[in-house]
């Protein structure tokens, strides 16, 4: 196994490669892979490569597939759990029959029915670090903490944390028991949590950013060249991002971004990747193919500079709208 420059992930003692693994795109959800169709040998083949490579840290959430993403990765880490870095995530409430309610549950009684779910999904008996998934208005998020806190005391989660959350929540939830991590959607086409003082507040109480999305879904592989190019089924087709003259929009500002990244020979993704390193938070780029795992984790050896970077947020600056990340936002950075 190679290795990755290490990082702390935020300051309660977790350390983990400067870049890690989105997982999610590996299952099929609703009957089709969430970015095109997934191949299980292929995603299997893809994380042990990722592990070859030093890249050990690993993200899934219990809807993703509705449990079939998290048995994925119990058969690609059997045998070798103690090195990999497991991250998961509940909140999405799973009924016992194993299907979405469309509800957001972040009581006490579901977190011990969601976790010991994750545990046997993943066949393991600790998760690494984990998340709730979205904010549960009818639950104070003290009382979601407090019980993942029991869930640490009781070793069968290391560290917490929480995603797509607003600095009061934030606040809040770090009062009741340290936070490690926030996750949140952040790249070059979405800074809207630099934009409302997030990154602020985590830099301030010592949290650290999981970026996911880091490539913008894929806009900024610069892979898809018309709305069209997305096959039958990818959710995607269905965001503002990707939708009529807001996709064309976000294409003139990918070509100016293209060129900072031939003028220093490496692929835009790479380019977009070493942004979100060198701002100093971890991104976790997915993929199903090791051609592309490969490509980003080459990324962690790319050194910008201040100047490389004013000049790609010059590009993009703050405020610039690239259409937004889900077609419902009302339950984002609440």
């Amino acid at each position: 196994m190679k290795t990755i420059k290490q990082v702390n992930l935020g300051s309660q003692g977790l350390v983990i490669p400067t870049i890690g693994l989105g997982c999610m795109g590996m299952s099929k959800m609703n009957g089709t892979g969430v970015y095109g169709k997934a191949d299980e040998k292929e995603s299997i083949s893809t994380i042990h490569r990722s592990f070859e490579l030093g890249g050990n840290f690993l993200d899934t959430a219990d809807i993703y597939g509705n449990g079939e993403n998290e048995r994925l990765v119990a058969k690609a880490i059997a045998g070798n759990r103690d090195k990999y870095i497991i991250a998961t995530k509940f909140g999405v409430e799973i009924d016992d029959e194993g299907n979405r309610t469309g509800k957001i549950n972040g009581s006490k009684s579901y977190l011990r029915k969601a976790v010991e779910r994750s545990l046997l999904n993943l066949n393991t008996d600790y998760i690494d670090l984990y998340y709730l998934h979205r904010l549960d208005a009818n639950t104070p998020i003290e009382e979601t903490v407090d019980a993942m806190a029991e869930l640490v005391k009781e070793g069968k989660v290391r560290y917490i944390g929480l995603s797509e959350v607003g600095s009061g929540t934030i606040c809040k939830a770090h009062s009741i028991f340290p936070l490690t991590a926030i996750q949140s959607e952040y790249s070059l086409f979405e800074r809207q949590i630099e934009e409302l003082g997030i990154l602020d507040t985590l830099k301030e109480l010592g949290i650290g950013l999981i970026s996911y999305s880091p490539l913008g879904r894929g806009f900024l592989s610069g892979t898809i060249k018309h709305p069209e190019d997305l096959e039958e089924g990818d959710w995607r087709r269905n965001t503002p991002r990707f939708k009529d003259d807001q996709f064309y929009k976000n294409s003139i500002l990918l070509d100016k971004i293209k060129q900072v990244a031939a003028n220093k020979n490496i692929t835009l993704s790479q380019l977009a990747l070493a942004w979100v390193i060198t701002k100093g938070h971890v991104p976790i780029p997915g993929t199903k193919r090791v051609k592309y795992l490969e490509e980003n984790i080459a990324a962690t050896n790319i050194e910008l500079s201040q100047e490389d970077l004013n000049l790609l947020e010059s590009i993009i600056p703050l405020g610039t709208h690239t259409g937004d990340r889900y077609a419902n936002m009302s339950g984002v950075n609440l």
